[in-house]
């Protein structure tokens, strides 16, 4: 580090009053110096010269807070020392820093205004004292000029002053643009999260109460259904570990994929054997090639009906279901329907009916669910099979809608 870097260092830690007195000494020792030896053709520095200093350097110290009002003083001070007849160099140096603080602190138009009635001003002096003064010619010119510098400079600094001041405020905007999209992100993620492991921990664990009724029931009677059944329970559980693990591996790795393939329509027939048994029969129908179904589009249908049978063994009481998954284009179509009866509410769903319809609109679809007219409950969600054109409408319940289905 250099000497000048530590001394404007050790500037910019001073205050702001301390920075006016260390500005007013040096105005005071140049100008001082200048007002003390004048040319001897011309008046000397009398008790007058000093009286205009000292008046000048006072009001200086307050140029933060009035500024127009100190370059009128310093400019009346420095006009009053040309009149006079004292000539010198530097006698315009408290004016200059007058003229600069007042663009620097100000905006273009009073700059502008200010520069014009200096300019003017200088020129008028100029050419008063020309008379007087040794090779006239142009004086009043270059005099008209020279205010017009510490405003130029003064405009200058204000203006990369607020541009750094933009740039600086553009930063932290595009910061807290990028906090609360990573906090979206976090909260969606989290919400993912808890959607995956209610289908897996209530829908498995759902699953597996309905296969140990049925082992249990035929446990003396019909050993075989029991066996059967058990090993269902044994799959279920070993399935819903798979995906706990996927899960936790997410939650340790944001950044990495599940170990293992997600879910999709190609695997609803083992589901169907998870939720079958005891009383509940339940029938599945496919039509269509499943192979050209986007993954995520399988994953949102796989849950869709996880969800829907699960409501169906927990609220409907119903004795046959009837899953059906028909791929017609670039649409694909997936319903649910049972036979329970139409207790109705008032209530438009709960969890697991705002899950569904979050992961139908999340993949451009849409999903309606509600009662039949002639008994039962319905959940058909339409999705787009390839591509993303379909709708974001996660779908409306229907008035009568089985809130208990959720």
């Amino acid at each position: 580090m250099t000497t000048l870097d530590r001394f404007t260092g050790r500037l910019r830690d001073l205050s702001p009053r301390a920075v006016d007195f260390v500005v007013v000494a040096v105005v005071a020792w140049f100008t001082g110096l200048d007002a003390a030896s004048n040319d001897p053709d011309y008046r000397q520095a009398d008790w007058l010269t000093w009286l205009l200093l000292a008046v000048s350097l006072l009001a200086l110290v307050w140029r933060r807070r009035w500024p127009v009002a100190v370059t009128v003083v310093t400019g009346a001070a420095c006009a009053g020392w040309a009149l006079y007849g004292h000539i010198g160099e530097l006698l315009n140096l408290p004016v200059i820093v007058a003229l600069y603080t007042v663009a620097v602190q100000g905006d273009r138009r009073r700059t502008l205004w200010t520069g014009l009635i200096a300019s003017l001003t200088s020129g008028a002096v100029a050419l008063w004292v020309g008379n007087d003064v040794v090779n006239p010619q142009g004086l009043a010119v270059l005099e008209m000029l020279w205010p017009l510098v510490p405003l130029l400079l003064g405009e200058v600094v204000r203006t990369r002053r607020q541009l750094q001041a933009e740039y600086a405020d553009r930063a932290a905007r595009a910061e807290e643009d990028r906090e609360r999209e990573a906090a979206r992100r976090v909260h969606e993620e989290r919400v993912r999260i808890a959607r995956d492991l209610h289908d897996v921990v209530a829908h498995t664990v759902t699953a597996m109460t309905v296969q140990a009724g049925v082992a249990l029931d035929a446990f003396d009677v019909r050993p075989e259904v029991a066996r059967h059944a058990m090993r269902q329970v044994r799959e279920a559980g070993k399935e819903a570990v798979r995906e706990l693990r996927a899960t936790v591996t997410v939650l340790r790795e944001p950044a990495g994929d599940p170990v293992d393939p997600v879910p999709g329509i190609e695997r609803l027939a083992e589901l169907v054997d998870r939720f079958a048994g005891g009383t509940l029969e339940i029938t599945l129908r496919q039509e269509g090639r499943s192979g050209g179904v986007r993954p995520v589009v399988g994953l949102v249908a796989y849950r869709i009906v996880q969800e829907a049978l699960t409501n169906v063994v927990k609220h409907s009481g119903a004795r046959h279901a009837v899953v059906s998954v028909v791929e017609d284009g670039d649409r694909l179509t997936v319903e649910v329907v049972d036979d329970g009866p139409s207790t109705t509410t008032s209530a438009s769903g709960g969890f697991g009916l705002v899950g569904m319809r979050e992961r139908a609109a999340a993949a451009g679809g849409r999903i309606d669910c509600g009662p039949l007219a002639g008994g039962g409950f319905r959940v058909r969600a339409e999705l787009p099979a390839r591509g993303g054109d379909g709708g974001n409408d996660g779908g409306s319940d229907r008035d009568g809608a089985r809130g208990a289905r959720g």
